[in-house]
This record gives C-alpha cells, structure tokens and sequence, in this order.
C-alpha cells in the first residue's frame, strides 16, 4: 500500500515539475513577443491550455491520493502545497495568456518601452523553477528564498506600471 503511494508522490512530482516547465516556457514566450518577437505571443494560448490541463489532470491525482491513501501529517501537508501550488501555477498560465493577448493588439511596444520587463519575466521564471524544486525536494530554505525574492518583482511590477501609465498618456495610440 505504502509503495503504490510513494509512487503516485513521485508521479505527483513529476507533473508538478512538467507544470512549472509549461509556466516558465510562458513567461519567456511572452517575454520575448514583448522585446520585438511578437509572433511568438501566438505560441502561448496552446500552453495555456496544457497548463490548464495540468492542473486537472495533478488535481485528480491528488484527490485520488487523499481519496485512497488517506494521508495523514507530512503526506497531507504535501498534497494539501500540491492542490495550492497548482491552481498559482495556473494562474501563472491565464497571465501570461492574458498578456499575451494583449501584446498581439498592441501597435509598436517593446519592452524597452516599459524597462525592467525582462528582467521581471527572468525572475518570476527562476522563481517558478526554484519554489517547484523546493516544494520537491522539502528544502525549506529554497522556500523562503524565493518568498524573499518575490519583494524585488513586487518592486519592477510597480516601476512598470508607472511607466505604462506614462508611455500610455505619451502615446494613447
């Protein structure tokens, strides 16, 4: 009994790591389609929907985990970081669509136009790969890092708004 759980945490793992993968590979689509390769906005509605089926599909598994195995203390924390992690993830996806979107309407905006965008997206990345990598492997400390390092986006998304808000009344086009 104990080993068919180990393996569906493995399993688990393995879809949780394939989802962060789906998400950083957004990020930097959407990233690079804001910097002047704007074609490859195109590519990231397809991986917002494997995304979305990711979460489905880790979903599922986890109710079957809690369903069957019933786990209690340890076990239970991970699959209860699981069902969270999942549905930020996701959230992760929709943005980066929405984003994307929105950069396929948009006339001649780069992300030279707006700084630090980039930098943002090369973040929110490493972020999405070091708090998957922590939750995997328990490192507490990896956890705490990429909390710590969420206050440096917080800080670029600000100075981004601002310029959007000055680009926007400079060019309302």
């Amino acid at each position: 009994m104990r080993s068919r759980f180990d393996e569906d945490m493995a399993l688990l793992h393995r879809e949780l790591v394939q989802m962060g993968a789906l998400c950083e590979e957004a990020i930097a689509l959407t990233a690079k389609a804001l910097s002047g390769e704007k074609p490859l906005a195109e590519r990231v509605p397809a991986l917002e929907r494997e995304i979305d089926q990711a979460e489905r599909d880790i979903e599922s598994l986890c109710l079957k985990l809690l369903l069957r195995q019933q786990p209690v203390a340890k076990d239970l924390r991970q699959v209860s970081a699981a069902l969270k992690m999942i549905t930020d993830l996701e959230r992760i996806g929709d943005q980066a669509n929405d984003i994307a979107d929105i950069i396929t309407e948009m006339e001649a905006v780069t992300a030279e136009d707006v700084g630090h965008i980039r930098e943002m997206a090369q973040a929110a990345i490493r972020m999405v790969t070091a708090s998957v990598d922590a939750y995997v492997k328990g490192d507490v400390a990896l956890a705490r890092q990429v909390i710590a390092d969420d206050d440096g986006i917080d800080n670029a998304f600000q100075k981004v708004k601002i310029a959007l808000v000055d680009l926007i009344a400079q060019r309302p086009e």
